[in-house]
């Protein structure tokens, strides 16, 4: 049998069965030193799809890299159907020095698809754009939660899009989220070009956490076996508990300044009106209690513990009844 032709990314080209890192050049320091998008191409020797994972975009969310290397480690191009093309950093500047945003204070998932003349944010994103996600079939962007925060694994995408909503299901993070394109997203400006998109958002900035790297890592090999990529997993699929489908959410915001101190917990289910916790004064009187505005999953958590009328505590989302 033949083998596939190469696959052709940035100067070099990737043999089918092979594995190779390829380094994009972004920019050069004001030192001298080269800045480059770091990116492992695994070519397999059998057709299929062309599949992108990536993390980092912003340079604080750390644990997308960790699932990509672990989910790396479990390939081989010698067995591998189709491609995947695997970029663990995509925001280098912001990850060197760990900070979400790049050094103009840019956001680069506000500023796709991005501009060869451009800004550094939209000239990465056109980087990004056109050496990946234009060569790819199907993506998933590895996200955590901001900075201060924290997230439950869950999958983000349109679930009325069949493709998508199935491959979601297939990811098997405990929630999925309909949620909207954000303009000046990778998520949009990759589904303008025709490209099928999950965003995984897990855990918190700067920090490996066990659980949401499980999950992350679990859920991109799923991705893969259900496109035929790599064996199905040897997990029971009847003993795995379906993802939890929800259409809404929503931040209960303080209500007052205080200290907070939360009664709950990611990932727990909440009644309209439960007491989520209360905020106090530096003497550890209570001046105002926290109350749940709406029935669903706490999703997301806020770890600061000072807090301002309006910010932002308990991320809410509202499963679909049947």
């Amino acid at each position: 049998m033949a083998l596939r032709e190469s696959f052709a990314i940035g100067n070099v080209r990737v043999r089918a069965g092979s594995t190779k890192e390829v380094e994009l050049p972004i920019t050069r320091l004001v030192t001298g030193g080269d800045v480059s998008l770091p990116v492992r191409v695994v070519h397999g020797r059998e057709p299929g799809p062309t599949v992108w994972v990536n993390a980092a975009i912003h340079g604080d969310e750390v644990m997308g890299v960790e699932v990509i290397r672990e989910a790396l480690a479990t390939l081989s191009a010698r067995t591998f159907r189709g491609t995947l093309v695997a970029v663990p950093v995509v925001n280098v500047l912001g990850f060197m020095t760990g900070d979400r945003y790049l050094p103009d204070r840019r956001d680069l998932n506000r500023s796709f698809p991005g501009s060869a003349r451009g800004s550094l944010a939209s000239r990465i994103a056109h980087l990004l754009m056109t050496e990946v996600v234009a060569k790819c079939d199907v993506g998933i962007d590895l996200h955590t939660a901001a900075d201060r925060r924290t997230n439950l694994p869950q999958i983000r995408a349109d679930l009325d899009d069949p493709t998508t909503r199935k491959l979601a299901e297939a990811f098997g993070a405990p929630v999925m989220l309909h949620a909207r394109l954000r303009d000046g997203s990778l998520r949009q400006a990759a589904r303008d070009r025709g490209a099928t998109v999950l965003l995984y958002e897990a855990g918190e900035a700067l920090r490996f956490e066990e659980e949401p790297i499980a999950v992350g890592v679990e859920g991109v090999r799923r991705v893969l076996a259900s496109l035929g990529m790599i064996a199905p997993l040897s997990e029971d699929d009847d003993d795995r508990i379906a993802p939890v489908e929800c259409r809404t959410s929503a931040w209960v915001r303080a209500r007052g300044t205080g200290i907070l101190h939360l009664e709950v917990k990611l990932g727990e289910h909440v009644e309209e009106g439960r007491r989520l916790g209360g905020l106090s004064d530096t003497f550890g009187r209570r001046v105002r209690l926290v109350h749940a505005d709406r029935s669903g999953i706490v999703i997301g958590l806020t770890r600061a513990p000072i807090v301002n009328a309006g910010d932002a505590l308990v991320h809410i989302a509202s499963p679909v009844t049947s």
